[in-house]
């Protein structure tokens, strides 16, 4: 096999669990960390009729009797819910997606109807009998990993999920769905560290051929000791890493020891890399060195710090030793590292490349032996630094691996409201997209749909005065008007935006709960007319 890594199989591997299998295009997606950290959560869904599947536990807490309005707008539901609670009715369903998933709702009794048949159908709104005590629910020795609520919503329970998510440290997510517009909006218990980014596998890649460390100086040295003398089949399997190395020295020979730096001195490089090629290999052609000059602009470039990981750094330092986690004694131990040696640990990945299969295996080994080492004295540091956190070795790859693309989410402070100052910048915004043809603020649809009284029913001019207590003379824009005329009209959801709005905000929780991938920070807003969504730092 002259080929670098064999590519991944459709076909499943033999010997894999019942559970694997069952799951293994989540595992794909955010490995068995991911699978654990959702089977493991509890997740609280306040006012819902939507549900979440795959992860550990729900709760639905919703008092509502099930109306025929939501059998439009929920496709969990029949006419066999008609007149029953919508917690109760919703969970069981949920239950039969995944019967590994444990379910509860609440309240727990509720006067069942007589049989609904025919022409005469109940049309029953309004809360059970039984009403719920939603303080009780959050009182209870169940710990909840997240609180997912819709509008409208009791401002004595909003008032109580403020308390426990901030008592508990725990992430709230809030979803409002009008006719064509909705929104969610996801709040966080404060800096949310995401390490494992899951950035594009090639920009992981950091092969240090400016900076390289003695055991790869002299493998590459071995390979092209006597490049000219090679035969044509060793000629084409040089592996396009000890191709640059080679070139390397041969360009800093005539630059007074200086690497390729400027656009012009790179592409005369790559002219370099490609005069050394073989025309006429008959040894199935020298696809490497094409490797090698398409890789010169990334590979040959020193790496800069990146103002992520900066923000990281300088918040690390700005936390006191007593109180820094695990995450962030490893953060204080990789800036130490950083400041020792002027780069980052080594990811330890190389990319697929033409080589001969043990000339490979060989360079890949480098490249994990210099990562773990690297990850050793960075795990070794952050145990100085800061002997009360608990640190892992698991936990200090990871962090090495993706260190140059890790985020904080949620590292701003809000301040004050920013509504009317936000307002102010998205109608200037919006003269400027006029003028270049394109589409104005989504703005509007948040302040709209914001602006809206529990009952869900509310006039325009209703909407606007509500809309102008937060933004004065809010209703002199058109897109306002327009915003308000629109929720006021549809006065209720709409099945396709609810299901949408629900699938994206479905996809940000469980960037939260596995800390995997970015998520929205901190909301979205969504236009189904348009088929646009903007993101807002509200």
């Amino acid at each position: 096999m002259s080929g670098a890594q064999m590519r991944g199989s459709a076909e499943q591997p033999q010997g894999l669990s019942e559970k694997e299998r069952k799951y293994d295009r989540q595992l794909r997606l955010w490995a068995s960390s991911g699978q654990d950290a959702l089977e493991s959560s509890h997740i609280l869904l306040l006012n819902s009729g939507s549900g979440a599947v795959g992860i550990g536990r729900f709760t639905i807490v919703d008092e509502a009797l099930v109306s025929e309005a939501d059998l439009g707008s929920n496709f969990f539901l029949d006419e066999n819910c008609l007149g029953h609670l919508r917690a109760e009715s919703c969970a069981e369903r949920l239950l039969e997606l995944n019967p590994e998933v444990e379910g509860d709702w609440y309240p727990k009794s509720n006067p069942r109807p007589a049989v609904i048949t025919g022409s005469k159908k109940l049309c029953l709104t309004g809360i059970s009998q039984t009403g719920v005590d939603l303080a009780a629910v959050l009182a209870s020795p169940v710990s909840f990993t997240a609180i997912i609520y819709t509008f409208p919503i009791r401002a004595d329970h909003l008032a109580l999920v403020d308390s426990y998510a901030e008592t508990h440290k725990i992430p709230v997510i809030s979803i409002h769905s009008s006719g064509f517009y909705s929104y969610f909006q996801v709040r966080l218990p404060g800096i949310f560290p995401i390490v494992d980014t899951h950035p594009d596998e090639n920009a992981i890649n950091d092969l240090r051929l400016l900076n390289p460390w003695p055991e790869l100086v002299e493998f590459c040295q071995d390979l092209t000791s006597d490049v000219d003398g090679l035969d044509d089949y060793e000629h084409g399997h040089l592996p396009f890493i000890a191709i640059l190395f080679y070139y390397l020295k041969a360009w800093r020979d005539h630059n007074d020891s200086r690497s390729p730096s400027t656009p012009d001195e790179k592409r005369a490089f790559r002219k370099m890399v490609l005069a050394g090629m073989r025309t006429s290999n008959p040894e199935g052609g020298e696809e490497n060195f094409e490797e090698a000059a398409a890789a010169v602009l990334k590979a040959i470039s020193q790496p800069k710090l990146p103002a992520s990981l900066k923000e990281v750094f300088e918040r690390a330092q700005g936390t006191p030793v007593d109180q820094r986690t695990g995450f962030w004694a490893i953060a204080s131990a990789v800036k130490e590292f950083y400041d020792r040696h002027g780069q980052l640990p080594l990811p330890g990945r190389i990319p697929d490349m033409k080589a001969k299969s043990d000339v490979y295996v060989q360079l890949q080994n480098l490249y994990k032996a210099k990562a773990r080492a690297d990850t050793v004295e960075i795990l070794d540091s952050a145990k100085s630094i800061c002997p009360s956190a608990t640190v892992t070795m698991k936990e200090v790859e990871l962090f090495c691996r993706n260190a140059a693309f890790i985020r904080l989410i949620n590292s701003r402070s809000r301040g004050s409201d920013q509504t009317q100052l936000i307002a102010d910048q998205e109608f200037a915004n919006d003269e400027i997209a006029k003028q270049a043809g394109m589409g104005t603020s989504l703005f509007p649809i948040y302040l709209a749909l914001r602006a809206m009284p529990n009952s869900h029913v509310a006039g325009e001019d209703d909407i606007l005065a509500n809309i102008e207590k937060s933004v004065p003379s809010a209703s002199s824009h058109e897109s306002i008007r327009l915003a308000a005329r629109e929720v006021s009209r549809a006065s209720g959801e709409l099945h396709n935006i609810a299901a949408i709005t629900g699938g994206m905000a479905a996809q940000e929780i469980i960037k939260i709960i596995t800390k995997q991938y970015v998520p929205v920070d901190n909301t979205c807003v969504f236009d189904g007319i348009g088929s646009r969504c903007q993101i807002f730092y509200l």
